[in-house]
């Protein structure tokens, strides 16, 4: 048979033709600031693959996370206000236990199955063995855990007797969960990231009809026993993914062995938890302060919503963190200004320029919420949660700091401080519901900010002027401001006349500090 030479031709115009598009539409959709090192990493074999890793993972995340925001919001409206902060205090219980059955996993596997993969492909599979053994026995104890207290949890810290029963269920989100976090790492180790973005999107396509359709017949039960069903489809998808990476590499996925590892663990996993350890049990803390109020399961409703808006802006700014990491870890002590600029206001810029329409015009995301929503104190829960969520873009760039100076522990003092903040500033300020709960958010994420600014500036890990200097204290006099404008209840006319000009003066002072660092 001769070979269809046509055919291969067509094969590989439509190849070349594939990479144009995905190369033309990154190149679209990247920041101005990041552009310049968009074409270096297009000019890098390493770089280039980091750049379409990092495509791949924000497109399918975007969808999945799109359509979850969608099934969010109808769940919200069928569930009402009260039943759907019953289900935020769920989540947020199991996300408490989630923190310990994880176990730092998902990094732990990333960085050794990508280190390994290729040169020492037996050791890669012990690896993927003993990430999968840990999760299942840490997830598993965690999700005993959770079911032999899910009364004792119900009935003495948050305040719901009758929740005891979904609790039991969300011990095997927890399990699943644990395990998901593993394969998603290891997924991520072998660079397959076009593969987690279909992953993303078979399980938002897939959530999207689960949750509504769980929480239309079966209330705030079916909700949950959707998250479950969810998160083992989640777990199915990983699974097949898996097996398919594995067999291109030629990595065993096998047990045995897997023990010899075992140092592993404590060298990565370890500080993985410790850095992570603080902060949701301080904000499991602080939200069941809140559902032991009068009212409390409807005000952390309010709350529950408010926190589906940050959770977009924060994935926006996860998506960018791995990048930027790898620039900052690759320059060591010979960071730039002008990286050392953009590391610090790429992640803030998407939170300002976030929070600039949000805080305009809240009345969108009451309208997307319904009726139930329509009240100055979710305009007011909402704005300081866009605030929050600025001050943690904000220090986003700060993290990375410190992960690529190998100053670790200072997050984790760092986190511990917040945690702190946290929790005490919560149990006084719960007494204002689901606003007390929020200001406490911006007051630990402030204070814990600016307890770490002087050591940037001692050791020098920032150019000077990102942090302190006029362009951002106009920046965050803009955003407080059109806060302030919320909570003194202005009329919408003021805050849409505003909203041109603020965004404007915001666009112009991240110029001046951007052409400073250049």
């Amino acid at each position: 048979m001769q070979p269809n030479h046509r055919g291969d031709r067509g094969h590989a115009i439509r190849a070349i033709l594939g990479q144009m598009n995905l190369v033309s539409t990154a190149e679209a959709i990247c920041p101005p600031i990041l552009r310049a090192y968009w074409v270096r990493l297009r000019r890098s074999p390493l770089g280039s693959r980091l750049a379409t890793g990092v495509f791949w993972s924000m497109a399918g995340a975007a969808i999945s996370r799109g359509l979850m925001l969608a099934a969010t919001v109808m769940v919200a409206r069928i569930l009402g206000k009260t039943v759907y902060g019953e289900l935020g205090m769920i989540q947020s219980t199991i996300g408490m236990f989630g923190v310990f059955a994880g176990f730092g996993l998902g990094l732990t596997a990333t960085k050794h199955i990508a280190e390994f993969r290729r040169t020492d492909p037996v050791r890669a599979g012990r690896i993927l063995g003993l990430s999968d053994v840990v999760a299942f026995t840490t997830g598993s104890l965690m999700a005993i855990g959770l079911w032999i207290f899910a009364p004792w949890l119900a009935v003495h810290t948050i305040n719901a007797p009758h929740l005891g029963g979904m609790l039991r269920v969300g011990a095997v989100i927890l399990l699943v969960s644990a395990i998901n976090g593993a394969q998603t790492g290891a997924l991520a180790g072998f660079e397959a990231f076009k593969t987690i973005a279909g992953v993303n999107l078979l399980v938002g396509l897939v959530s999207f009809p689960l949750l509504v359709v769980g929480a239309y017949w079966g209330g705030l039960t079916g909700a949950v026993w959707a998250l479950v069903a969810n998160m083992g489809f989640n777990c199915l998808f990983n699974y097949i993914a898996l097996r398919r990476e594995t067999s291109r590499f030629g990595v065993p996925w096998n047990l045995r062995g897997c023990l010899e590892e075992w140092p592993i663990l404590w060298r990565f996993s370890l500080p993985a938890v410790l850095g992570g350890i603080m902060v949701s049990p301080a904000n499991w803390a602080s939200r069941a302060f809140l559902v032991n109020r009068p009212t409390g399961y409807s005000e952390m409703g309010l709350l529950t919503a408010a926190l589906s808006f940050q959770a977009l802006v924060l994935f926006a700014s996860g998506v960018l963190s791995a990048p930027l990491l790898s620039m900052l870890s690759n320059a060591g002590t010979r960071v730039s200004d002008r990286l050392g600029t953009v590391n610090i206001v790429s992640s803030w810029m998407l939170g300002a320029f976030a929070a600039v329409p949000l805080l305009c015009f809240p009345e969108l995301a009451q309208l997307m919420f319904g009726n139930a929503y329509t009240t100055h104190s979710f305009v007011v829960t909402l704005s300081l949660i866009v605030l929050c969520t600025s001050v943690m873009t904000y220090k986003a760039g700060l993290a990375r700091v410190l992960a690529a100076n190998s100053l670790l522990w200072w997050g984790f003092f760092s986190n511990s401080f917040w945690a702190l903040i946290l929790v005490a500033s919560s149990a006084f300020l719960v007494r204002w519901g689901a606003v007390g709960l929020a200001t406490s958010l911006v007051i630990a994420y402030v204070l814990n900010t600016v307890l770490l600014v002087p050591l940037y500036y001692a050791r020098n890990l920032v150019p000077k002027g990102t942090l302190l200097s006029k362009e951002a204290s106009i920046i965050w006099t803009i955003l407080i401001g059109l806060v302030l404008l919320n909570v003194a209840d202005t009329r919408l006319l003021i805050r849409a006349v505003l909203f041109l000009p603020a965004t404007a003066a915001v666009l112009f002072a991240f110029k001046r500090i951007i052409d400073r660092g250049a």
